[in-house]
């Protein structure tokens, strides 16, 4: 969802929690999976995944306030490892990647629960259709990376579910051939572009 979410960044030395600041994280790419799996007829979860991606937030990690989160999706990069069923998947029927060629998720704020988990509610927007979202975070690990860029990285996982029909996605809900609700699952890296690399 580069994505979208929560919890930890780095202030100064003399940053106390009252005066701290938000600093600007980044999704790794190159380590942040969005997947989703749905029922099929009832006999089992197709998995599928998207594989372009981009987004950032701002973070303070004394106060744990959130903010200007965005991730965007590229609705055609959608992988369900079935050549066939990928077409079927992005044409009119689901997805109808050319006339929506991408998906947006978009927040200004979350609610943290813990030290380590906490929840953002966003506007996600599927064929034009915003609905509110609601992601249970949870951070995984923070810290400098060992090797290559070596920034603060934040680990994230984060699930929710969502009903397709609400954005207008009915394909085959009625008859009950693909289910209804999705369920969605991001890990992700998140890097503090704040510090030089």
């Amino acid at each position: 969802m580069r994505i979208p979410a929560l919890v930890l960044a780095a202030t100064t030395a003399f940053a106390t929690p009252a005066l701290a600041d938000k600093v600007l994280y980044q999704l790794d790419d190159t380590h942040t999976a969005i997947y989703f799996t749905v029922d099929h007829i009832g006999y089992s979860k197709t998995l599928g995944i998207f594989t372009g991606l981009e987004g950032t937030f701002m973070y303070d990690t004394e106060t744990q306030e959130l903010s200007d989160v965005n991730v965007t999706i590229q609705a055609d990069s959608v992988n369900t490892f079935h050549a066939a069923r990928d077409g079927h998947v992005r044409n009119k029927d689901f997805l109808h990647v050319v006339e929506h060629p991408t998906i947006t998720f978009t927040a200004s704020e979350g609610t943290p629960t813990t030290d380590s988990a906490g929840t953002v509610t966003g506007e996600l927007t599927i064929l034009g259709v915003t609905q509110p979202v609601t992601l249970e975070v949870t951070l995984n690990k923070v810290g400098d990376y060992p090797f290559g860029h070596k920034r603060e990285v934040l680990g994230l996982s984060m699930s929710t579910s969502i009903m397709r029909s609400e954005f207008g996605m009915t394909y085959a809900v009625d008859n009950g051939l693909v289910g209804d609700q999705v369920d969605i699952q991001i890990e992700t890296e998140a890097m503090n572009m704040s510090e030089s690399s």
